[in-house]
C-alpha cells in the first residue's frame, strides 16, 4: 500500500467550511432503515457506458489493491468531523476493471436499498475518492455503510453513498435521490452548495 493520500481540504489553514461546526462524533444519518446486507450475495456492478459490464463479489473486491486517504467530513446538516483515515479501493482503479466509453461524463452511484447519487467524472476520479472498507483502522459499521461506502471528501457527505452496489457511467447528468429532493446537484461545502432552492 502506498503512502497515505491527504485530501486537499485537510491542508487548508481554516478547515471548517462556512456554516459548519466541528464535532468529534460521527452521527448516523440516512433515509429509511439500515438494509440487511448478506455479504455472501453482495456484488459491485460496473455498467452503463462501458465496453463490457463487470461484476465483482466481496472477496474479489477486497482482494483489489487498496489506498489510504486522510480527510475531513462535512455534512450538509452543518457538522464537520476532522481527521478521518479511510482504507479501501480507489475509484481510479475502475479504469483498470472496465473500458469506459469516451462519451461518459458522469457516474451514478447505486446503493442499497434503492439509493443513488450523481457525480461528474472529474469529481468521481479525484485522487482522494475511494470505496472505503475501513474507517480509522476498523471495518466500517453497517450503520455507516458496511460493506462498502463511497467517500468523496471534497463534497458534502451525502455524496459519500453508503452500502454501494453499483457504478453506472452515463453521458448526461441525472440527479440522484437527494438531488431530486431539493439538495444541490454538486454539493461543494466551501461554496455552501447545500440546496437547489
Amino acid at each position: 500500500m502506498d503512502a497515505i493520500i491527504r485530501s486537499p481540504d485537510t491542508q487548508r489553514q481554516q478547515r471548517i467550511p462556512p456554516g459548519q461546526r466541528q464535532t468529534d462524533k460521527w452521527p448516523v444519518l440516512h433515509t429509511g432503515n439500515v438494509p440487511d446486507i448478506d455479504i455472501t450475495k453482495w456484488q459491485l456492478r460496473i455498467f452503463g457506458l462501458v465496453k463490457k459490464e463487470v461484476t465483482v463479489d466481496y472477496s474479489q473486491f477486497t482482494a483489489l489493491p487498496r489506498v489510504k486517504v486522510f480527510s475531513d467530513i462535512h455534512c450538509v446538516t452543518h457538522w464537520s468531523r476532522l481527521d478521518n483515515l479511510w482504507e479501501g479501493v480507489s475509484t481510479g482503479l475502475l479504469r483498470e476493471l472496465v473500458d469506459i466509453d469516451t462519451k461518459a461524463g458522469y457516474a451514478i452511484i447505486h446503493a442499497a436499498p434503492h439509493f443513488t447519487t450523481n457525480l461528474s467524472l472529474d469529481d468521481f476520479f479525484q485522487s482522494d475518492v475511494l470505496f472505503a472498507l475501513k474507517h480509522n483502522d476498523e471495518t466500517i459499521s453497517l450503520e455507516h455503510g458496511y460493506p462498502v461506502r463511497l467517500v468523496v471528501p471534497r463534497l458534502y457527505f451525502w455524496k459519500s453513498a453508503k452500502w454501494v452496489t453499483g457504478v453506472e457511467f452515463i453521458e448526461k447528468d441525472r440527479p440522484g435521490f437527494w438531488e431530486s429532493n431539493g439538495y444541490h446537484n454538486h454539493g461543494d461545502p466551501w461554496k455552501e452548495e447545500r440546496y437547489s432552492y
